[in-house]
């Protein structure tokens, strides 16, 4: 977002900084994502589930990344133009979100050992 900002302080920060992508030569970068979903509880289900196909719309694709500065998620969308620069397509890590949930304890262990907790 610094890259984005008016005020060109943050755009000289932001050029003291570089953007990496680790792993390239085995399992590839992690990735964040932004994702949504529906609990079975919802007061309206139907509504939900037309707002998540809407957000994995074309347009509402192109809007979300490019006001969030991030990739989307659905193939063949325009990718905002400051991530492109950074390098596009990196290799990303295959690892599935539901490997997440049974390695918490250890990864909350590894980041007390050192100090990130």
């Amino acid at each position: 977002r610094y890259i984005k900002s008016d005020d060109p302080a943050k755009q000289g920060i932001f050029k003291k900084v570089g953007v990496f992508f680790p792993n390239q030569q085995n399992r590839g970068a992690h990735i964040n994502i932004s994702g949504g979903g529906l609990v079975k509880t919802a007061p309206n289900p139907g509504n939900a589930i037309k707002f998540l196909e809407y957000l994995t719309s074309p347009t509402a694709q192109t809007f979300f990344a490019q006001a969030n500065s991030e990739y989307p998620v659905v193939s063949g969308t325009p990718i905002d133009p400051v991530l492109a620069g950074f390098g596009f397509p990196f290799k990303e890590d295959p690892t599935s979100v539901s490997q997440y949930g049974p390695n918490s304890a250890t990864a909350v262990q590894l980041m007390d050992i050192a100090g990130w907790v």
